[in-house]
């Protein structure tokens, strides 16, 4: 039997957040093993516990004790959904202060395939500075998705866009 994929998801704190329980439900049956990686403002929105039953991983938040193991296997794909302006802006400058950014700029520098979806105010994504760090971070590898591809579709559908994305990131 071949062992399933590894699937890192990056959560951070954006309206859809508040329904990634259904996009993890979606990548397991999908075949996937899900590690979740979660901002800090992000983590009081969700049930870690039972996000932590459902992948079989511990739900991380913060970095860990030098000389701890690392809880999570190594990736085969990366996943950013949703992510926010702050994360696309302190990621294309590579800013380290969150575990969910160590992630994103340790995934990049490793050259793992990286999925990203924005989900961002429109005033925020008017800023002159956003564009130019979506490109930087296009340039870089990243496949960034459509600014509003997680608002395409209500319910769980909203996330076959991510489910699709990652299947393509495997394969590539």
């Amino acid at each position: 039997m071949t062992e399933r994929p590894v699937l890192y998801l990056v959560v951070c704190a954006a309206g859809p957040a508040e329904h990634i329980d259904e996009l993890v439900d979606l990548l397991i049956a999908d075949g996937w093993q899900v590690c979740m990686i979660v901002s800090p403002t992000a983590a009081p929105w969700l049930d870690r516990a039972a996000l932590q039953e459902k992948t079989g991983y511990l739900v991380r938040v913060e970095w860990r004790m030098p000389g701890d193991p690392e809880p999570h296997p190594p990736a085969d794909v990366v996943v950013a959904a949703p992510v926010t302006f702050n994360t696309v802006t302190k990621w294309a400058l590579g800013i380290n202060d969150t575990l969910a950014l160590g992630v994103l700029n340790e995934s990049l520098g490793a050259g793992l395939p990286l999925v990203a979806f924005p989900h961002v105010k429109a005033e925020l994504a008017a800023h002159p500075a956003y564009s130019g760090h979506l490109a930087m971070l296009r340039s870089a590898g990243v496949v960034v998705a459509e600014e509003r591809a997680l608002n395409s579709a209500g319910g769980r559908d909203r996330w076959d866009v991510v489910i699709e994305a990652a299947r393509w990131a495997r394969r590539s």
